[in-house]
């Protein structure tokens, strides 16, 4: 099928001789799978003039990637919103699937591990540019899922929990639509409980296939008048997968949210047709990430 890429093509806290931002395009494979070693993911970094940011040099620096790796992607996600237009231009004059999302879970390690110990080593190194890498999104109101797809009172979900250690055979498991990546990325001990929420429906395969169709980030509980766990998807979609009707429940969902905390925002979203069920009609495991 082609791997997966994860991409920012962004300014990055280096001034040039004029005193201007460098910009900088991060390319790495994403991770798909529970067992691959985050140090033999592809990777590939250019930086470019601000004079030189448009859709023509990027699509040069990821042909460049692409001829560096060996292959083409079947996919390139990512977050930045802004970057939009630029990205997509890039990636359709490719032939290459752009995608929106916040599952750049290895991007994100990396663009965290060059704000610390690469850029403040590289000349011209601007430490106030450094303050305001984070980017901030206002959240959006969440929307109910699709009828064909709703997770409605025919159906049942609970909060579960699983340790760290159980995930070590995870490519095992019989699961039809779904997605992985190595928690080697984390510094998560075996013993940490990793949160999840489980949907048994009778429409488990067709809601699991239809959400194979998103670009799944995190769930989240949203206390309120009307407490829902939401599920994140893209780079700003937001859908209420469930409505928390009592307190018992709430409570569950305050400390589904304190053991994320606790896992490094590592959870999970599973998908079966019935609790006695031994296989998954779909399976994700998730990181809330702040971008």
């Amino acid at each position: 099928m082609g791997k997966i890429w994860e991409l920012d093509y962004y300014s990055r806290p280096v001034l040039d001789d004029e005193k201007k931002k460098l910009w900088e395009v991060l390319i790495c494979e994403s991770p798909t799978e529970i067992t691959q070693k985050p140090e033999t993911l592809f990777k590939y970094s250019e930086f470019c003039s601000n004079k030189t940011v448009n859709s023509i040099w990027l699509q040069e620096a990821i042909g460049k990637a692409i001829t560096q790796a060996g292959e083409t992607p079947r996919k390139i996600r990512f977050f930045r919103r802004q970057m939009n237009n630029m990205i997509l231009k890039a990636c359709e004059d490719l032939g290459i699937t752009a995608a929106p999302s916040r599952r750049t879970y290895a991007l994100n390690a990396w663009l965290e591990q060059r704000n610390q110990t690469f850029y403040p080593e590289q000349p011209g190194y601007d430490e106030n540019s450094a303050k305001s890498l984070s980017v901030q999104y206002p959240p959006l109101a969440a929307i109910p899922l699709p009828d064909a797809v709703r997770v409605d009172r025919g159906d049942k979900w609970a909060f579960v929990n699983l340790e760290a250690s159980a995930f070590a055979d995870m490519e095992e498991w019989d699961i039809a639509f779904g997605e992985a990546f190595p928690l080697s990325i984390t510094e998560l001990t075996p013993d940490t409980p990793i949160p999840g929420i489980i949907v048994y429906s009778s429409r488990a395969l067709p809601l699991a296939a239809w959400m194979s169709g998103l670009e799944l980030a995190y769930l989240q509980f949203e206390s309120g008048s009307r407490p829902i766990v939401r599920l994140e998807t893209g780079s700003s979609d937001s859908w209420i997968l469930a409505t928390v009707l009592d307190a018992k429940t709430i409570s569950e969902a305050k400390g589904f949210e304190a053991k994320k905390e606790k896992a490094q925002k590592v959870h999970f979203l599973a998908i079966q047709s019935k609790q006695e069920s031994e296989s998954f009609a779909g399976f994700w495991l998730l990181k809330e990430e702040k971008l």
